[in-house]
């Protein structure tokens, strides 16, 4: 009887420890693109772990674009949409820093994403809506601050720096 009290002991002990791990990591990336190499400059989010309220594995991405890489663009608003990274893609960018997360953050950002995501119309303006103010908006629910330095508007990779110069309790470094 006490080998099977141990075991049930054992067991539990297991099992709540695998419960307090369980964690959503939400990481912000930018990738230098190019613009005469086909992929423009871009910034977007990661969200990777396990929700501690029922044990799912989460294994998401997301950048705000616009729907087609044309001259429109230049010229006001156009078509949007949510942009799902290969993990392959993933791999290469450029990873700023990353925070761990609650299940109502993560529940947050998936719904931010999808207000965006079904916004009636043309959503995405370069100067106004673009993928930092997407991934902006993302920081800020998590409680990061937050700027918008109209110099930076074009540039992620710059931008993210600058967010984490803005936020020294992430322990972050700038990359180069």
């Amino acid at each position: 009887m006490r080998r099977l009290a141990r075991l049930t002991v054992l067991l539990l002990a297991c099992l709540w420890a695998q419960a307090a791990s369980a964690e959503v990591t939400l990481s912000f990336h930018s990738f230098n693109g190019s613009v005469l190499f086909g992929r423009y400059p871009h910034t977007f989010i990661v969200m990777r772990g396990t929700l501690d309220e029922t044990g799912e594995a989460i294994d998401e991405n997301y950048g705000f674009t616009a729907k087609r890489a044309t001259m429109a663009v230049l010229r006001g608003p156009v078509v949007h949409d949510i942009m799902i990274e290969e993990p392959k893609y993933i791999d290469k960018t450029n990873r700023h820093f990353s925070v761990p997360i609650s299940d109502a953050q993560y529940r947050a950002i998936v719904a931010e994403m999808r207000a965006w995501r079904d916004a009636p119309g043309k959503y995405y303006d370069l100067d106004t809506r673009n993928c930092i103010h997407f991934v902006g908006r993302i920081a800020e629910i998590v409680g990061l601050s937050v700027e918008y330095p109209d110099d930076m508007l074009r540039r992620p990779k710059k931008w993210l720096n600058h967010v984490t110069m803005l936020n020294p309790s992430l322990g972050a470094r700038t990359i180069d």
